[in-house]
């Protein structure tokens, strides 16, 4: 039995690798760490006053007791992937543990033109933030040949 899915239409065609990307998202994570989307007003250009042609958007994640260097943000394929790794400090004796040092991994995947501008964790905040350009528009016209039988 195969599996229907919104991308099997056959007037989709190409669209395989989303299909996966959809699916690998889908199964990804248990809500651990909690995490913002917004979207950023667009700034003005060189103060001339016009606004830039971009998308900006900002990933903010709640990353409390982690540090700059216990954090790892890599881009491969569009697949934009936050880790956190901690160690326990095995020289505190706890009488009642609430703050659980863990790891997590946290997956986004980026449509094609989104570029990663920075990341800066302040205040237990790891905020990203990422822009889209407006792409180029063009029409082609394809011409039709002759086929002689």
């Amino acid at each position: 039995m195969s599996r229907m899915s919104l991308l099997s239409s056959p007037l989709l065609l190409g669209f395989d690798e989303m299909e996966r990307l959809i699916d690998r998202v889908g199964k990804s994570g248990d809500g651990y760490p909690p995490y913002n989307i917004e979207r950023i007003a667009p700034q003005s250009a060189n103060g001339s006053g016009a606004k830039e042609a971009t998308e900006r958007l900002r990933i903010t994640l709640a990353v409390a007791g982690f540090q700059r260097d216990q954090l790892e943000i890599t881009l491969e394929d569009n697949q934009l992937t936050i880790r956190g790794r901690q160690e326990d400090d095995k020289s505190r004796e706890y009488i009642h543990r609430g703050i659980a040092a863990r790891q997590f991994s946290r997956t986004f995947v980026l449509a094609d033109g989104m570029e990663v501008r920075t990341a800066d964790l302040n205040n237990g905040l790891l905020s990203i933030d990422l822009v889209r350009r407006e792409p180029d528009r063009f029409v082609r016209k394809i011409e039709i040949g002759e086929t002689r039988t």
